[in-house]
């Protein structure tokens, strides 16, 4: 089942309020008393509404195969709170949940448990409870819904900028802030008044941890040792040099692979110029952010992670690139052990086999290699090739969307821009550089 846009809409603010709920009543049997445990002043969890609309774009296909929907939808709910937990720790630069006295944690972000019960919620979602709201929505007159979607989503962005600047205020006296809390504390300073006082207040009682790592920090806190070392750990510019060289890297691997097994030279290109894949590109990046402190650890260890995340994330992408583009680039429905032809159970051990070499064997040559680019050289060269893949990136999905009319629609409409892509970008020329594409009329 396809849902619409103005049902993913309500999804999320649904969702995101049966999860503060969840929440606050979980807190409230914990501590004996009632506690707002969300971001927001308001009763939303967004995390909860986030989880929701993933469920609904990635796993109804599985509907008949519970058993991988369980485990699809436990990876995504959990990398979006892995990826929710990195971020507000980046930003404030403290943790606002910790599971490290969980069994089968990762660095305390997520853990198993928290993890399978994010599995059952997605199979609740998809069988019992979106059912039921879409039954539920249809009953609001469209101008109605339309009219309180917009409301309700304007006073969220006010209460999630506000919340925020006083969060910014509270963590305040931190010596090493990031540019942006600097940004959001000069914002937060306009809005020093009773409302921001009272969610700093909140903020204290519902997340302890805000104000012990507040005070932690400020002893301490050391001033700011730059360092000498282009991209040296796994910062922004070094996870940006490997995302270029795991684009070309994982192009020439599938090129040649294809040689092999089929016999015919082939492209294996996500975009129209140049051999770059972004699936591995964004893949290797998505490895080394994740496995980065952990590369130490066995073989097996990574072999064993790198499968499973690897296989979620090829998924992903197939979804992705059906719904936005309308195009199938891979089938693997011949294949055994095959999951709606998207992946199969080969090609996830490959993932596995993949982020062994790359984080045993390719990452620390490359890391070394990027960190001798002299600082000024190595960031002008990499914001010249960001800028290079983004405009790549946009031709490339405007050419592939003009392909897929041409196919769908018996006559395209005439624009300027769709005559200059159809002259720069005809059907051989988008054939030869996607042989395995299907458009899905």
């Amino acid at each position: 089942m396809e849902y619409t846009t103005y049902q993913l809409l309500w999804f999320f603010l649904v969702y995101a309020l049966l999860g503060w709920l969840g929440e606050t009543a979980l807190a409230a049997a914990r501590k004996g008393r009632l506690i707002n445990r969300g971001f927001l002043s308001a009763p939303f969890s967004p995390v909860y509404g986030l989880a929701s609309v993933l469920f609904a774009l990635f796993l109804p296909e599985l509907r008949d195969t519970p058993i991988f929907l369980f485990s699809l939808g436990m990876i995504l709910a959990t990398a979006l709170e892995l990826a929710t937990g990195v971020l507000l720790e980046r930003i404030f630069r403290q943790k606002w949940w910790d599971y490290s006295d969980e069994r089968w944690n990762f660095q305390g972000y997520i853990c198993l448990k928290y993890s399978l019960i994010w599995g059952v919620l997605a199979v609740l979602s998809l069988f019992v409870l979106n059912p039921l709201l879409t039954r539920l929505i249809a009953l609001i007159p469209r101008p109605l819904g339309n009219l309180l979607l917009l409301i309700l989503f304007i006073l969220l962005a006010i209460d999630f900028l506000g919340s925020w600047a006083a969060l910014v205020q509270l963590n305040g006296a931190l010596k090493e802030p990031t540019e942006i809390s600097r940004r959001w504390k000069r914002i937060s300073n306009a809005l020093d008044n009773a409302v921001t006082r009272y969610i700093q207040r909140r903020m204290a009682r519902a997340y302890p941890n805000l104000e012990k790592e507040r005070i932690r920090a400020q002893r301490k806190a050391a001033p700011v040792q730059i360092s000498q070392v282009f991209a040296s750990g796994c910062s922004f510019y070094k996870l940006a040099c490997l995302f270029f060289i795991g684009a070309f890297l994982g192009d020439i691997i599938e090129t040649i692979f294809c040689r092999l097994t089929a016999g015919v030279w082939m492209s294996r290109s996500s975009v129209v110029y140049g051999p770059f894949s972004i699936v591995w590109g964004f893949g290797a990046v998505l490895l080394t952010a994740i496995l980065y402190r952990y590369r130490d650890r066995s073989d097996s260890f990574v072999f064993l992670f790198g499968t499973v995340l690897g296989g979620a994330y090829e998924y992903i992408c197939s979804v992705l690139s059906e719904l936005v583009f309308g195009t199938v680039f891979w089938d693997y429905s011949h294949l055994p052990f095959n999951l709606g032809g998207r992946i199969n159970l080969l090609y996830c051990f490959f993932w596995g086999i993949a982020a062994v070499v790359w984080l045993k064997l390719c990452y620390p040559r490359l890391s070394s290699l990027i960190e001798k680019l002299p600082i000024r050289v190595g960031k002008i060269l990499t914001w010249v090739l960001i800028v290079f893949m983004a405009i790549n990136m946009l031709i490339s999905a405007l050419a592939l969307g003009r392909y897929t009319q041409r196919h769908t629609t018996p006559d395209p409409e005439p624009t300027a821009l769709g005559q200059l892509l159809d002259q720069r970008f005809p059907d051989e020329r988008m054939e030869r550089i996607y042989p395995n594409a299907i458009i899905v009329k």
